[in-house]
């Protein structure tokens, strides 16, 4: 099925299983049916099994999202207490659409306690509440986590009932946008029909003889050998550690998921050279969830990594938020870091959803199927792939995932034959009425128009200049702007170097170090170099840090010279 088929039945309002190889554009169907939604101010739940694929999508996990969290099973009384908390009454009531990404990963069990929870909350008991579910997934990818040793036929998903009685009209995507019509696409093709052919096997031997210009992201299938590798590299490399620590904010236990799911590391310690990687889209900012670099410094004046990425441009990167928000956009919890990880080698599980220009891949250990497909299939084609070697399990697959894909593809088949493009567009503005959206087109316009205004009326710089004037406190500045405090006094240093008279006293903090800070900056004006200052005679912070010999962060040199 093409991808305008599958959104055009997503709009219908039917409930619906996603699914497809990998690279095939499932994210990118989601996405864009969520923004028609969010368009029209339809309340959306956007959730996934797993909190790496919740970031993913800028959602919460499904556990989080209904208040299920690790149960094994729902008792009537725990139904009750759930719809006792405000929280979760808020996000089932007002959800219309029920989003599940990842659905591979999500337990049987699980779903159907979504399913109850959701029944009992709507106080309505078909399935799921009434609202429209929308799954999607590839059961070829990995499996749900779990402690017993259970069969996939007591894990998928598709075993539940609810699955079945949610009636779901089947998507099944086709054309490939990671890889082309390649040699790679060959060998996952063949991997997921459970027959790797002798020219495919030759071909991923022939593997381990692939050079790169630059030495290439490692995936490995334990934490342990990724841990090692990355420790050991950081370690070798000459300079000073820079460290950067996350700001968590809002709810404890959602902030506790995004302190397992958000791929940035709470502490994140870089040196120059180091290899990074992007783990958060910014198409404004010029990377993506992905996006391979090098440390090449860090910047005078805030502190922040310079990362030069592979095709030669260089970014300072700057903190970003990962949030949780409710239907109204308010934050929830968030964890605010800059956007990277060390990237001498990631584990597959945390490689899922994303694609690579290149990968060194060890497969010799793999200990589940669909571990080697999730691995190989991150990259483009074959000429990206050195691949250390592998065993008999990397290039299997579920063989119950084998039976239910063929099931998919034929319902798929038929769901494609069953719609017209004209019968399915006669649903649009029902469905949309049916939860409380806008269908006039003049409405959606000046609805799109206020939200963009809103994201688009001033500079991040300014945002912080309108909050300072009105008197805020620092901590009051990053807590209304999602942003650490560090970037929120960068803004402020940039914003005296321009304004020299403005007037920061009422954000004095009782700095340590300050008769030492005081010292260092007679120092460097002793020294009369002119290097060393702006034109309006503000020194670099990069040199006050030097002459402190690192001794003091840069966010705490920034405060210091907002008081010079």
């Amino acid at each position: 099925m093409q991808q305008d088929k599958a959104l055009a039945i997503l709009k219908s309002g039917r409930n619906v299983f996603l699914t497809g190889s990998a690279g095939t554009g499932k994210t990118y169907v989601l996405n864009q049916y969520i923004n028609y939604l969010k368009e029209r101010r339809v309340p959306v739940a956007i959730t996934a099994s797993t909190g790496i694929a919740a970031t993913h999508m800028n959602g919460q996990t499904i556990h989080s999202w209904c208040g299920m969290g690790v149960k094994e099973n729902i008792l009537q009384v725990n139904l009750h207490q759930l719809a006792d908390r405000k929280y979760i009454q808020k996000n089932v009531g007002n959800a219309r659409v029920l989003i599940i990404d990842e659905v591979s990963m999500l337990h049987k069990n699980q779903l159907t306690m979504v399913d109850e929870i959701v029944q009992h909350i709507k106080e309505n008991f078909e399935a799921f509440g009434g609202i429209q579910l929308v799954l999607s997934g590839d059961f070829f990818q990995l499996p749900p986590v779990t402690k017993n040793e259970e069969t996939t036929r007591e894990k998928f998903a598709f075993m539940s009932k609810s699955w079945v009685d949610a009636k779901l009209k089947v998507c099944y995507l086709t054309e490939q946008y990671r890889q082309t019509d390649n040699e790679l696409n060959e060998v996952l093709n063949e991997i997921r029909s459970n027959q790797v052919s002798q020219t495919s096997m030759s071909l991923l031997d022939e593997a381990v003889y692939t050079k790169f210009k630059a030495e290439p992201t490692r995936l490995y299938s334990h934490n342990f050998d990724v841990d090692r590798v990355n420790l050991q590299e950081i370690e070798n490399l000459a300079g000073e550690e820079e460290i950067f620590v996350a700001s968590l904010k809002g709810n404890q236990g959602l902030r506790e998921m995004l302190q397992k799911s958000v791929l940035a590391p709470e502490n994140l310690i870089l040196k120059e050279n180091a290899r990074v990687m992007f783990v958060k889209n910014n198409y404004e900012k010029g990377y993506m969830n992905g996006s391979l670099g090098t440390v090449t410094g860090f910047s005078s004046e805030t502190g922040y990594p310079l990362v030069t990425l592979n095709s030669n441009r260089t970014i300072e990167v700057e903190p970003e938020v990962w949030s949780v928000d409710d239907e109204s956009g308010k934050t929830l919890a968030s964890f605010s870091q800059v956007p990277l990880r060390l990237a001498w080698a990631i584990t597959v599980h945390k490689s899922q959803g994303m694609t690579l220009e290149a990968a060194e891949v060890d497969l010799t250990k793999t200990f589940e199927a669909g571990q080697g497909y999730v691995a190989l299939s991150r990259l483009k084609d074959i000429n990206g792939l050195r691949l250390l070697g592998y065993n008999e399990v990397a290039l299997t697959v579920d063989g119950l995932a084998l039976k239910a894909d063929k099931r998919f593809q034929e319902l798929s088949e038929e769901a494609d034959q069953q719609f017209t493009f004209e019968e399915l567009e006669k649903r649009f503005d029902a469905f949309v009425l049916h939860c409380g959206g806008l269908i006039n087109p003049r409405e959606i316009q000046k609805y799109k128009d206020k939200t963009k205004a809103k994201k688009n009326k001033v500079s991040t710089q300014d945002q912080t200049k309108a909050l300072f004037i009105e008197g805020l406190s620092l901590e009051a500045i990053a807590d209304r702007r999602g942003l650490t405090t560090g970037t929120i006094v960068s803004h402020l240093v940039e914003l005296k170097t321009k304004n020299p008279d403005l007037d920061f006293d009422h954000l004095k903090p009782e700095l340590i170090g300050i008769e030492e800070m005081e010292e260092a900056l007679e120092a460097i004006k002793a020294r009369k170099n002119a290097d060393d200052f702006f034109e309006n005679g503000i020194v670099r912070s990069k040199t006050m840090f030097d002459q402190l010999k690192g001794k003091y962060s840069y966010e705490k040199i920034n405060l210091f010279k907002l008081f010079q």
